[in-house]
Parts: C-alpha cells; structure tokens; sequence
C-alpha cells in the first residue's frame, strides 16, 4: 500500500527531508571505513578534477564486478575518441579501479542520491551519455540525467526475481525510470521479460559483458614465489568467501586432510577487511593459517592460506586448479565463474549461482562444473578433483572452452552505445 504511494516527486521529497538522517548514515559509514575519507568530497557531487575537452562517456558501475565488466568496454569507447569517466560506489571498487584503469580514464564515486549532490555531479561533468552496468538504480540520479536530455543506455541489465518483487510494488516509481533510458540491453530472456513488464520501453537481449573480459591479469613475480612455496602439495581454492563459506572451507579440509596428505587449502575473502575474523575462526577449529597481508609464506605446516589482498584473483586463479566459486551457499548469488574458467580450472559451486545462471548452465553442460546442495558435501565434491589430476585436468579444459564460447555482448553494446551517441549528435546539429 505504502509502496503504491511512490513517485519520482514524492521520492525526491524524501530525500530533501531525510538529509540530516542521510549525513548520519554517510557519517556512520566514514567511521566503519566504507567511506574514503580523502574523497569524501565526491559523494557530495564535488569533484575531485576538472572535466577534460570533448565528448564524455560516463559509465556508472556499483561496485568491483560491475567496475571491471564495464574495463574492456570503455576501453574501447576511448579507442573512438571519446573521454570515459567512470563512477561506483564503493572504496574497495576505487582501490581495484586505481591499479587497472588505463591513463586518460577518470573514476569518481557516484555522488549520493540527493538532489543538490545529483545536481552539482551534472553540472559539473556534463555528460554526453550515460551508461548504467546492470540495474543500481539511484532515481534522483537517473531522472535528473533524463530532464537534461542525457542520452541513457543500460548494459548488462538485471532483474531478479527478488528485485521485480520488490520493485513491483512501487510501481509508479519504476517505471518512470525504467522508461528513461534509451536502450535496456538485457543479460538474459528472463531479465528481459521483469524489464518489460516494469516499464522498460525498449529492450533488446545482449548477453553478459562480464564474459567478454580478458584473463585477468598477473605479477608474474608472485606468481612464481606462490608456485615455489606451494611446490607439488595437493592444493584447491576458495574464492570471493561470504561469512559461513569459510567455515565450509575448514570442514572439507577437516574431512580431506587424513585422506590427502599436505592437502593445502587457499581462501580469499570477497571482503579482504574480513581477514583477522576468518583467520580467527580457521585457528579456532585448530588449523595453521598463513595470511598473505601479514606477508607469511606458505610452509611445510600451513593448513590454509588466507589471500586477503586486493586485484590477485588472476594469481590465485592461475595458482589454484580447482576453484569452489563462493557465495553460492547461503543466498548471494554467487560470483563470475567466467573469470576462474579462462584460467583453466575446473570448477565447483553450491546451488545459488542466480547471478550467473546462464554461465553455470553452460558450463554444467561442458561437463565443466560441478554443483553441490549443501556446504557439508564439498569435501565429496573436492576429493575426485584432488585426487585425479586427468579428470581435474579434463574439467579445467572444458571450462576454458566454455568460458570462451560464451562472448560476443561487448559488440553489441558498443554498437549500441556507438548509434545513440551519433543519433543526438545528429538531433543536436539539426535543432542548431
């Protein structure tokens, strides 16, 4: 009922009102560190540089996976010419984008959804098209974008079916903003249809930028001083871990340990300010940890090797084999399997990987990944891989196979892109 009462007026209303409430949340969150307290500023839409000369791009990503789909596609739009400002929310998202975004890009975080922040953001950079990756819609931003005729284009586009739900009952509100952008360029069948019938006027399926990506990258260097440390230990990666993940962890090891001696098992917190609380809980149930931020080597007597550092998934991934994508037992949604696939691993996950269906159905398919009910049933899943290196070997093949297979939306969503940006050129010469 209350949600029926939704508007875009009624929305921006709030969020005037609500502004001594907001500073308190924003506050709250610099304290906890999930704020950068030296770019503060920015979230206030005040910006941290000038605007450069000519046309910009500004793509909004919310967070790490969304940040480095969207890499490779601006890339290429600065291939044409074009400046590439990128925005996201979060400091973890700032610190990955430092390390891997190529000179001459910009990255900014997205400024908080009230109204006078929105409205010095565009009046500062003055976009010439804004690209959202997948569906953080922030609505003063979206329709204040809109009301200056900024060209608008979703990639990547999701809905779930949790989402829909929930924007189902503010109907008055979703679709005004879904009707604001030009294109909705959908990951999948599904997603397209939730769009549709949420407003979204003008939707086409594209697939998923995220598996257009390159390898991600690797220190070379590193890399070779993990392989030294780990030398022909039977070993099995964790990765992107949620809390419970962890713990599931430690049991398979637990259970895998007397059945295969020097068994090492390596976790990387999808949080790495999570470490000190996952090394405490594997210490707790009596394993020896090495952690990797802390610079500890990996010896004869490390049980488990915690990877708390940021942009080294290519490392670990090119260290690990077998791969246990997490966040898939307790209702995240799981992570980009596509990623650890190109690398050559073969795979396993629990059974919410909603996040990427599509790419763990082709993947099942290829014979290239396994998927598990519960947590208590990894170790089962592990011991054939760590066993048998031709079978893990086989399945590691053929999730690279897959994984390559699976590309193509990159084109699509340039030529998209590409075509809207020469169509309001065009409209801005003929009304000149």
């Amino acid at each position: 009922m209350i949600g029926a009462l939704a508007t875009p007026a009624v929305y921006q209303g709030i969020s005037r009102v609500a502004a001594p409430v907001i500073d308190m949340w924003l506050a709250r969150r610099r304290s906890q560190g999930k704020e950068d307290a030296a770019r503060f500023g920015e979230r206030l839409g005040r910006p941290g540089c000038a605007r450069p000369d000519g046309r910009l791009v500004w793509a909004h990503a919310a967070s790490v996976g969304e940040s480095l789909a969207v890499l490779p596609l601006a890339e290429r739009l600065a291939a044409q010419d074009l400046k590439v400002l990128i925005t996201s929310g979060t400091v973890t998202s700032a610190r990955v984008l430092e390390k891997r975004l190529p000179a001459g890009m910009i990255h900014q975080y997205v400024p908080v959804d009230r109204p006078s922040a929105v409205r010095r953001f565009l009046d500062h950079w003055r976009p010439n098209m804004a690209i959202w990756v997948e569906s953080e819609l922030w609505p003063n931003l979206v329709l204040a974008a809109h009301a200056r005729a900024i060209p608008m284009i979703m990639v990547n586009a999701r809905m779930s079916e949790r989402s829909a739900r929930r924007w189902r009952r503010m109907p008055r509100l979703i679709s005004p903003l879904l009707a604001a952008f030009d294109a909705c360029l959908a990951q999948s069948e599904q997603d397209l249809n939730r769009l549709q019938a949420l407003g979204a006027t003008s939707v086409r399926l594209a697939g998923n930028i995220k598996y257009d990506a390159a390898a991600l990258p690797v220190d070379e260097i590193a890399l070779n001083i993990l392989r030294h440390e780990i030398g022909d230990r039977p070993h099995w990666l964790a990765a992107s871990t949620h809390p419970g993940d962890e713990a599931a962890a430690a049991q398979a090891h637990s259970f895998l340990a007397d059945a295969i001696p020097g068994l090492l098992t390596l976790i990387a917190p999808r949080h790495p300010q999570r470490s000190s609380e996952v090394a405490e809980l594997l210490r707790g149930r009596g394993h020896v940890v090495a952690i990797r931020s802390a610079g500890d080597a990996i010896d004869a007597n490390t049980d488990i090797y915690v990877a708390d550092t940021l942009g080294e998934m290519g490392l670990l991934y090119r260290l690990a084999g077998t791969v246990f994508i997490a966040g898939s037992l307790n209702s995240h949604g799981g992570h980009n399997p596509v990623e650890a696939a190109l690398l050559e691993n073969a795979l396993l996950a629990g059974p919410d990987m909603r996040n990427f269906e599509d790419a763990c159905e082709s993947l099942e398919a290829a014979g290239a990944m396994g998927r598990i009910a519960r947590a208590d049933t990894l170790s089962d899943a592990l011991q054939p891989l760590l066993g048998d290196p031709e079978l893990r070997q086989k399945r590691a093949q053929a999730a690279c196979a897959t994984a390559r297979s699976l590309g193509g939306a990159s084109d699509q969503t340039l030529t998209e892109i590409m075509r809207l940006l020469d169509t309001t050129r065009a409209g801005a010469h003929a009304r000149a």
